[in-house]
């Protein structure tokens, strides 16, 4: 993989500043809020997730709302979000919050990755937007982003490779506003630097992007093909 730092700081900020779509859980941001919106936003689209997102945190505003709800009424607030895992274990994580942290959200990516339900990428996007730590928050956008940028052509299923990109990502997070420069590579790949027909005559970061210059953006990034799934064909007897 090739290396180097691309000095991404300044241009990207600048745009998010300009570009970024207003949220719920960026206006009077709170670490609740950001842990909440992190554990909806797995594997659902932004549109989706913010009239849930206002409804939930209206019902449970913090960490110990949330902990002295029931599992049942924390999956009725959940219902029609789906992946309901994701609803039990913010709830056992809000639990443990009171429970080994008085109610405040831990600010290390350490201590955030004890709590249920909270992998490397959420510890990562907590302890940097609520808290400022200077990490690299890897998720599928932003592994697409930063293999685009630095022209990976490793699978980014692998762990090395993942690794590597968050290492390169994390090269370039700045020591000021980690947390914005984590959400604007987020923004920048839901938004522009898009799986399919990515928009790079608009990108902020084109000029620096390896992918574009050689003109494999849209064939960027790879994935390991997956092996065809055997159906095994039984014979159904009628009624």
């Amino acid at each position: 993989m090739s290396g180097g730092k691309l000095g991404l700081a300044r241009p990207l900020l600048a745009w998010y500043d300009r570009a970024r779509r207003d949220l719920p859980w960026r206006r009077a941001p709170s670490p609740y809020k950001t842990l909440v919106s992190e554990f909806m936003l797995q594997q659902t689209v932004v549109a989706t997730v913010v009239p849930y997102f206002e409804r939930f945190v209206a019902r449970f505003p913090d960490a110990a709302a949330l902990a002295a709800a029931t599992e049942d009424e924390v999956t009725a607030a959940w219902s029609g979000l789906g992946y309901y895992a994701r609803a039990r274990n913010l709830h056992r994580a809000a639990r443990a919050v009171v429970e080994r942290h008085g109610g405040a959200l831990p600010r290390t990516e350490a201590e955030l990755r004890e709590l249920p339900g909270v992998g490397p990428y959420t510890a990562a996007a907590v302890a940097s937007i609520a808290f400022g730590a200077r990490t690299f928050a890897l998720d599928g956008n932003g592994a697409r982003v930063t293999a685009r940028l630095w022209g990976v052509r490793d699978s980014i299923d692998r762990p090395a490779t993942r690794e590597a990109l968050r290492a390169r990502g994390l090269g370039e997070v700045p020591a000021a506003r980690a947390g914005d420069f984590n959400q604007a590579v987020m923004e920048l790949g839901a938004t522009i630097c898009t799986p399919r027909a990515p928009r790079c005559d608009v990108c902020p970061l084109a000029r620096r992007c390896r992918a574009h210059a050689t003109g494999a953006a849209a064939r960027l990034p790879v994935r390991t093909p997956k092996e065809p799934v055997r159906q095994t064909l039984r014979s159904a007897t009628r009624k």
